[in-house]
């Protein structure tokens, strides 16, 4: 007799269901069905266009009392953040000076332009490779290698994007055989929303286009962005067009701040993760809105899968149609979910700030300073959701990225010795290795959201002075990072449909 065991979540227990299938059935039989099947499917088969860059799984447990518990870790944290002594609350993200790590200038361009290089490699092999987007290796660097987990590493150890930049180095190299001074100016007006603008595009295109990892296409969309960019810098200058206009550069340099050290030529300095946001100065309007987008298209990400969501739309979730029949409605729902959350976090803020001038007699700080320093505070939180969400995607398609990369252009070669390597997922089998896999997105999640409340309160004592102005004015963000904890991890736990 075989067995068939799956998990699935029902309240606050695990289910276990067996299917059992007699072994009883001729051989002749069996062959004769495999026969027609294998014939049938070989006479419909269409090229594959599977978005490599989804969740990939999700992990049905009695997730409950974990949400309940993470709910709760946060709320905790803004209780003890109401009552602790000012002088431990506003020192949580004192630093301490380490020595500094003299890198010659030229190095940082010299590796970007062996990454630009490595790019147009991997370029070329979207082009001319498969089209089987989980056996190409351009597809799988951009969605698995660098969104999924380099952005995770540029969190956690610092402003790495300043090594491998495929864009700083040639614009080094064409500033130094021409005339440096930009040919036009970017109006200062405009500030950073065509950052903004650049990323939400990339979240229709990456949500809302039906085969965003088809490889010749993903190819010539990179190509386009790259020829769009390096036209830019020529024109407005390096400088103002990657830190105002270029989304990537905007989006790493912003989780940068995140890391526990950051290294410098002169000095390097480490602290509690996140310190580099509290010792930020107020960013224009623009720049935290872009921060608030971060986290509005990462959560999105999650939403427009969920039943909830296609029930919204009119799609039955068990017959889902296709990208290709909802695109207007996914555009339309990176759209309003980020002016929303633009929208509900600055009410937040306002009404922050007019609870501690009336009962914290704080003094008259501004919404936009008050808007420009707390929206930062939001970071952690996407970057937390960002490794949630992708986390088992990236054990898959990490083991597709590896065999791609041994064989590039599907000739047969075994450049890295994982040609052949048998891709697995035996870790989703078992109830135990899949509970570490949900208690570390889970995990990610609170703990993301605990520093961000951290963030938030040391910003808020730093504007005001007062601890209780400041346990004052988060009392609407504090609840607002509460319902967030709830949203994410509701995220994390939700059945698919799309």
């Amino acid at each position: 007799m075989r067995t068939v065991i799956a998990m699935a979540s029902t309240g606050n227990h695990e289910t276990v269901a067996t299917n059992r299938i007699p072994v009883a059935v001729r051989p002749a039989a069996i062959a004769r069905m495999a026969s027609i099947t294998a014939t049938t499917v070989a006479a419909f088969a269409v090229p594959a266009a599977a978005h490599v860059s989804e969740q990939a799984l999700v992990l049905l447990l009695p997730t409950d009392v974990y949400i309940s518990a993470g709910i709760a870790a946060v709320v905790l944290t803004v209780l003890v953040l109401a009552f602790l002594p000012g002088r431990i609350s506003a020192g949580l993200f004192r630093t301490v000076q380490l020595p500094g790590v003299p890198v010659p200038p030229i190095l940082s361009g010299a590796t970007s332009l062996l990454a630009l290089a490595l790019l147009a490699s991997l370029l070329a092999a979207g082009i001319a490779g498969t089209r089987d987007p989980l056996g190409n290796p351009l597809p799988l660097f951009i969605w698995t290698v660098w969104w999924m987990g380099f952005v995770v590493l540029q969190g956690a150890f610092g402003n790495l994007w300043t090594w491998v930049n495929p864009f700083t180095g040639l614009g080094c190299l064409l500033a130094s055989i021409g005339d440096q001074r930009p040919r036009l100016r970017l109006p200062e007006r405009l500030g950073s929303w065509p950052g903004v603008g650049v990323l939400l595009a990339f979240g229709a295109f990456y949500l809302a286009y039906p085969a965003p990892d088809d490889p010749d296409r993903l190819a010539w969309t990179v190509i386009a962005y790259l020829v769009v960019t390096f036209a830019g810098m020529v024109l407005f200058g390096s400088d103002v067009w990657l830190t105002r206009c270029e989304s990537f550069t905007m989006l790493l340099r912003l989780y940068a701040r995140l890391a526990p050290v950051r290294l410098g030529r002169d000095q390097s300095r480490a602290g509690f993760p996140g310190w580099g946001i509290a010792a930020s100065e107020p960013v224009p309007p623009s720049l935290a809105v872009f921060a608030l987008v971060m986290l509005g298209v990462g959560s999105f990400d999650g939403l427009n899968e969920t039943f909830w969501w296609l029930s919204q739309i009119g799609v039955n979730p068990l017959e889902f149609p296709g990208r290709s029949a909802i695109i207007a409605e996914t555009v339309t729902g990176i759209i309003v979910a980020n002016v929303a959350l633009v929208t509900v976090f600055g009410a937040c803020v306002w009404a922050g700030l007019r609870l501690a001038q009336r009962y914290g007699q704080a003094g008259e700080t501004g919404f936009v300073e008050a808007f420009g320093r707390l929206a930062l505070s939001i970071i952690p939180i996407a970057f937390a959701y960002h490794i949630a969400h992708f986390l088992t995607a990236f054990l898959i398609n990490g083991q597709y990225a590896l065999v791609a990369a041994s064989d590039p252009f599907g000739t047969g070669a075994d450049l890295f010795g994982f040609a052949h390597m048998h891709v697995t997922a035996g870790f989703f089998n078992t109830l135990g290795s899949v509970r570490v896999i949900w208690l570390t997105q889970a995990g990610a999640v609170v703990i993301g959201h605990i520093i961000a409340i951290l963030l938030a309160h040391a910003i808020a004592m730093d504007m005001f002075g007062s601890r209780k102005a400041a346990a004052i004015s988060q009392i609407p963000l504090a609840t607002f990072m509460i319902l967030y904890t709830l949203l994410g991890l509701w995220l994390l736990a939700s059945p698919r449909g799309a």
